[in-house]
Order: structure tokens, then sequence, then C-alpha cells
């Protein structure tokens, strides 16, 4: 089956908070937010192909999912969910991004590998055809209630997600499902029917802020101006870590900030601009790793979502500088992590 064949996934529109249900005509559904790989799973009654958000075809990743996806169906259908990767021990189980970026490997062998040492679960939320009909019409509420009763008993590893029409679970939610690493809640109106590429669901992220040491920048990719900025934070032992960058400024700010950084950059004994690279990874291939390295003394204020271990899970947004912060302040104390909660009672 071609990419082109599978849906593109209905998209959601950022708010602030969860939404009163009647903020919506017909009302709300709310359900968590997974944070994994977005994917489309089509199953012919023989075959199973998982197409992703990017257009990029997910099933030779996952041949644990296929091969038990095909054999739990029961029968021809397409849905809409997410691959996640759960580690931990029973009673401690979180989502693990890592080990799920990790499955996107170019070796089959390697692939084979983490299918059996780190295997995937599909957790489905919509129904997109059944029988070879397509369902992308029907209300929402219908095309859940079709879910329910199509994969609402299935084994591991697929799992049909929870919902409810209570706004205050769901605020709990959005509290307590980040303990075992989702990543808020989502909001779907009950009257509407699935409209691929469009933005009809609403989305409740986590949302923080942490004051960091700008340890260096990059330049941005057109070779003018900070494409940008590497942050620190002092680790128990006082020792400067990289946990991540800050980026998207516009054309006029990435050529301010380099007038603006200039004083802090550090140089050899003739003059030159110190070299510093960050370590390599898998993410980063044949990209160029080096950056201009700062004297540790500026803060800012970033604003992030999730932390991934000493790292900011996501690319952080620049928020303000704090002259008034000493940068040995900024240390992991200050961040907000979330109280363990075990996966198991998200799935449940």
């Amino acid at each position: 089956m071609e990419t082109s064949a599978l849906p593109s996934p209905m998209l959601a529109k950022a708010v602030d908070a969860v939404p009163e249900p009647d903020s919506v005509d017909g009302g709300l559904s709310y359900e968590p937010k997974w944070d994994g790989f977005r994917a489309i799973v089509s199953f012919n009654g023989d075959t199973v192909e998982i197409g992703s958000r990017g257009a990029k075809m997910l099933t030779r990743y996952f041949p644990e999912l296929t091969d038990a996806l095909a054999r739990l169906l029961p029968g021809p259908c397409v849905l809409d969910g997410e691959i996640v990767v759960p580690t931990g021990e029973p009673g401690s189980q979180r989502l693990d991004w890592e080990a799920l970026t990790a499955r996107i490997h170019p070796a089959e062998s390697r692939v084979r590998m983490l299918a059996a040492e780190t295997p995937a679960m599909f957790v489905a939320f919509d129904l997109l055809g059944q029988d070879g009909e397509s369902t992308l019409d029907v209300p929402f509420a219908e095309r859940r209630t079709r879910l329910e009763e199509l994969v609402g008993s299935a084994e591991h590893p697929l799992h049909l997600t929870r919902t409810t029409r209570d706004v205050g679970l769901a605020r709990n939610w959005l509290v307590e499902f980040e303990g075992a690493g989702l990543d808020g809640v989502i909001a779907k109106p009950l009257s509407a029917g699935y409209a691929p590429g469009k933005r009809l669901m609403l989305k409740i992220k986590h949302h923080r802020s942490a004051d960091v040491v700008i340890i260096g920048y990059r330049v941005h990719k057109s070779g003018a101006g900070v494409g940008s900025l590497l942050l620190g934070l002092y680790d128990e032992s006082g020792v400067l870590r990289n946990v991540g960058g800050a980026s998207a400024f516009s054309n006029a700010r990435r050529l301010e900030l380099v007038d603006e950084l200039a004083p802090l950059v550090q140089r050899d004994e003739n003059g030159e601009i110190a070299s510093a690279a960050t370590d390599r990874s898998r993410f980063s291939g044949s990209k160029d790793v080096s950056f201009v390295p700062l004297e540790p003394t500026r803060v800012a204020e970033v604003q992030y979502d999730q932390m991934e271990g000493m790292r900011f899970r996501h690319t952080v947004q620049f928020f303000r500088w704090r002259p008034d912060r000493e940068a040995t302040s900024c240390t992991f104390d200050q961040l907000d992590r979330p109280i363990a909660y075990d996966l198991s009672d998200v799935l449940d």
C-alpha cells in the first residue's frame, strides 16, 4: 500500500487550558495526549501497513506491531493512533521517547533486535474506515462507539485510549498522566467528522519556565545570525550540562543576537573564536555540530514542556533575559518534574 492511499491525520490546535465541554457545539470528548509516533494503521484483512503523520511509511520499523495487529484486529479497518514504547518495571512504567526514536534504523538486523528488546504498542483513538467503507464523515461520538466495539477487548500490544466527557477528570489527567510520560490532553468535538489535515481537535500541553545559562550558539543555516542558543544547567556536582536549545528567532532578531552576545564569545590565544562542538548522536548524522562558545554568564528564561532525562524534551522557547540572576543559580533543582504515575493506570 502506498502512503498516499492512507488518509492524512486530523490535527490539533493548541489552547492554554482544558476547555469547557459547552465551548463547542455538540460538546467535547477528552482523552490523554500520547507522546509517541502518530500513525495511521491500515489492515486489509491480511496484512498491516503503518503510515506516519509526515507521509513516511513506518511498517518496516515495527514488525512486532504488524504481526500482532494482523492477529488481533477482527476485520479490515483503518485506525488512527499512536505508537509508543513503554519501559520500566510493572508498577512504575512510563513512555520512553528515546527508546521509541531508536526504533527508526536502516539496518534490518537492528530493527529486529530492537523489536524484541524494546517492543512497541499501538494506542488506538479513532476509526477512519471499517470493512472497506470510510467513516470520515461519521460524527466522532459514533466513531468512538464503533472503535470500542472493534478493539475494546483487544490484547496487548493493541490498546484503546481512555476518554471522558467529564472536564474535571480531564483536568486531573493533565496533571497526573504526565508522570507516566504523556504529553497533555486532547479535546475532540463529539459531533464533528474526521477532517484529514485540518486542526479541528484541541490540544492542551504542559508549559513551564526555567532559568538557564547560555553556553553558546549555532550560526543560522543561512550563514547570518544566530540559528539557535545552546542552554546549560548546573548539576549537583557543579558541572554545567548542555540541556538543549532555543530557536525560532526572526531574521532581525538573529542578527541582533550576534551583536548582543559578541562580548561573551570565547577566543583562543590568537584571538580566534574557540573551537567547540556538541556530542554527536544518532539524530545529528552528518550535520555540523560545531558552535560558537560563550562565557557562561548570561542567563535567560525559557519556556519548555517536558524533560527527557537531563535534557529538554523538545526545542524550548526563548522568553526573556534575566540580568538579575547569577549563572550558578541555574540548576536542575528549579525544574518542575511530574510525580511518577504508572503507565498501566493510564491504559486501564
